[in-house]
């Protein structure tokens, strides 16, 4: 009979929700690029974009929560840069931009950063 220890158990949680992160960030980022390449009008602006703005809303309600361990510092940092992604994004969709570089710039740095 195989035993775990809790301490095991939470390790493995923890890991499988940054890796769980790190694929939202990645299908957010594989999409904001296919709708670079189809134009802020297309059919796919509008689908990168919506999921974009539902993973980083995730994130934020995710980082605000009392129950969140990263250090304080370090979330209200990602909680800015999060902000600033949806804004970026409402920027795009309401047509005040037509630069998706910046949001997908900024995910990648933030998924290749999570451990």
């Amino acid at each position: 009979m195989y035993q775990f220890s809790y301490a095991d158990i939470q390790t493995d949680s923890v890991a499988e929700a940054r890796d769980r992160e790190r694929q939202l960030l990645s299908r957010s980022i594989d999409m904001l690029m296919a709708a670079s390449a189809a134009g802020p009008d297309s059919r796919e602006a509008v689908e990168a974009l919506h999921f974009t703005m539902r993973v980083w809303t995730a994130l934020l309600d995710d980082l605000g929560s009392s129950d969140n361990v990263l250090p304080k510092e370090l979330r209200a940092n990602l909680i800015s840069i999060g902000l600033w992604v949806l804004r970026e994004a409402e920027d795009i969709r309401q047509a005040r931009t037509r630069d998706f570089q910046g949001i997908i710039e900024i995910s990648q740095i933030i998924r290749d950063g999570i451990q």
